[in-house]
């Protein structure tokens, strides 16, 4: 099944995508018993969000042994690397990146992306993680490698707004493999030019433990997201391109460039 959450002329609501376009509309959350509105959209005429606004987004470093080697920055760690990137840094499908003031060294990040479930996930062993996984999605850990270095963490580098393309839905049975996401292809194209080229069987540490280590510091929860890590061929992105992240199964997650605009919410003097 795949969920999309889209804004229409009545708002933004979560839906079902039917293999023939249509989006039917459901009731409240998908999380749960889902009951549909009896409401049903052609795709062309809503805009497609992303499918899941996360309490947090919880992205591993260092997961993929090539990607270890190009970054040189030491060995590939005994334990998952785990960072934070907030709610606010998520955009969906055909969503801008927006590059910072001043910057030049912005670089794409193609991942697979977790979807926690209902039940969420608090002190989960390996075994029972998967019962915590609603689906799968595409992710783009956009990361502004100047500061990353500069910084010594990675919070600035990896949070600006904009630096989490997530979409273009949400996959919760993958044909023939239901939950089983151990060995998809994924790809990262800029300007149609094939940068990163991965499986998620490469990955240092699988999806199971991912989330058990991850439950042991912090629940997750319902809607929570988790990026599992980069394959090698990271590089640079600018204003005017278009960024492409493939996943096997999953679907194509699309996004342009441009420069950020330094809007305020401040406002006048009350």
């Amino acid at each position: 099944m795949r969920i999309v959450r889209f804004a229409s002329p009545q708002g933004m609501s979560f839906g079902v995508l039917d293999g023939d376009g249509q989006v039917a509309q459901i009731e409240g959350h998908p999380f749960g018993q889902i009951s549909f509105t009896g409401t049903r959209f052609a795709q062309a005429d809503i805009r497609l969000l992303s499918p899941i606004l996360p309490s947090k987004v919880v992205c591993v470093g260092k997961n993929y042994a090539e990607h270890v080697k190009e970054m040189n920055t030491g060995d590939a760690p005994e334990q998952p690397l785990l960072f934070l990137k907030p709610s606010t840094s998520v955009i969906g499908p055909g969503d801008a990146i927006r590059i910072p003031p001043g910057s030049t060294n912005v670089h794409h990040e193609a991942e697979l992306a977790v979807v926690i479930g209902a039940r969420g996930a608090r002190n989960v062993t390996p075994e029972q993680a998967l019962g915590s996984v609603f689906g799968y999605t595409v992710g783009n850990d956009v990361t502004e490698r100047d500061m990353q270095k500069s910084d010594g963490q990675w919070t600035r580098a990896k949070g600006f707004d904009s630096f989490c393309p997530l979409g273009p839905w949400i996959e919760t049975d993958l044909p023939g493999i239901g939950l089983d996401a151990a060995d998809l292809e994924v790809t990262c194209d800029v300007d149609g030019e094939r940068r990163q080229s991965g499986r998620t069987s490469q990955l240092l540490f699988d999806i199971p433990t991912l989330i058990s280590y991850i439950s042991q510091v912090m629940t997750l929860l319902p809607g929570d997201v988790v990026l599992t890590g980069t394959p090698s061929g990271v590089g640079p992105i600018r204003p005017g391109q278009t960024v492409t992240v493939t996943i096997q199964g999953l679907g194509t997650l699309t996004n342009t460039v441009t420069e950020s605009e330094a809007v305020s919410t401040a406002g006048g003097a009350r």
